[in-house]
């Protein structure tokens, strides 16, 4: 008795610690409207095309995105450019291929289906280059994060000075939405620090609600497809209950009139 009194304190204690570390845990992030939510949803290919253009001109230097190939730019569901916009895209930057005749390595524009270039060499060039730090691969970002699209919709935001009291090592910054409340990445973005081509405004709540969407849709490329194919499978559970429900009221008419 006396054993299960204990294991029961003990069991109790961890789930209250769970919880309590939860609610500490809990932050409301910032919100916004995302056309992709719901079962309707869909990616606004303007702001792909913009977020985009952000993880290129911004991100990109430091961030990784190596389970995407240029190709994936011009497919349906997606940013959508066009066949032409998507082979310049590609043509602009160079890839390490080979080796060629004579054994050696070369360089080469990319192609479409060539996955986009890496910042990097490796994981150490990337650490020395962040003061030991490695920027995480964006691909499935916003799916191996809590949160979400909130989360680093949020973050991208969040950057404020530190309270009074808390120090901070050299090379980290405060933020509010961050886990821990440190980052070593400075704020990355900042009122029109790049130029729309579409002649959008580029304030810091603007770039971060297109980058958050190019991101989701980096982690689920199939997302309406997939709302499509929810949509009509309740069209169909419908009028298959509709069908069902008249099928048994038939068989049971013939039951009642028999009796």
């Amino acid at each position: 008795m006396k054993n299960f009194i204990k294991l029961f304190l003990i069991l109790a204690l961890f789930f209250l610690t769970v919880a309590q570390s939860q609610s500490a845990e809990k932050v409301d992030y910032l919100k916004t409207d995302w056309s992709f939510k719901g079962l309707f949803g869909k990616f606004d290919r303007g702001s792909l095309q913009r977020g985009y253009q952000v993880y290129t001109e911004v991100c990109a230097s430091c961030h990784s995105m190596k389970y995407l190939s240029y190709r994936n730019l011009g497919e349906k569901g997606g940013p959508e450019f066009s066949e032409a916009e998507v082979k310049a895209i590609a043509a602009s930057f160079e890839v390490i291929d080979g080796p060629n005749a004579d054994g050696e390595m070369f360089e080469r524009p990319a192609k479409l289906s060539d996955k986009f270039v890496m910042p990097y060499e490796n994981v150490k060039a990337a650490q020395a280059a962040n003061g030991g730090a490695y920027p995480p691969d964006m691909s499935v970002l916003v799916k191996a994060r809590g949160g979400g699209v909130d989360y680093i919709y949020s973050l991208l935001q969040g950057y404020e000075d530190a309270p009074n009291g808390m120090n901070l090592d050299e090379g980290v910054h405060y933020n509010k939405y961050m886990y821990g409340n440190k980052i070593r990445m400075s704020a990355p973005l900042s009122d029109d620090l790049i130029e729309y081509g579409d002649g959008t405004k580029a304030t810091v709540e603007q770039m971060s609600k297109d980058v958050t969407t190019f991101l989701m849709w980096a982690a689920e490329p199939h997302l309406e497809a997939r709302h499509q194919m929810g949509f009509k499978a309740i069209v169909y559970l419908i009028i298959l209950t509709i069908l069902v429900y008249f099928s048994m009221k038939k068989i049971w008419s013939r039951v009642e009139s028999e009796v």
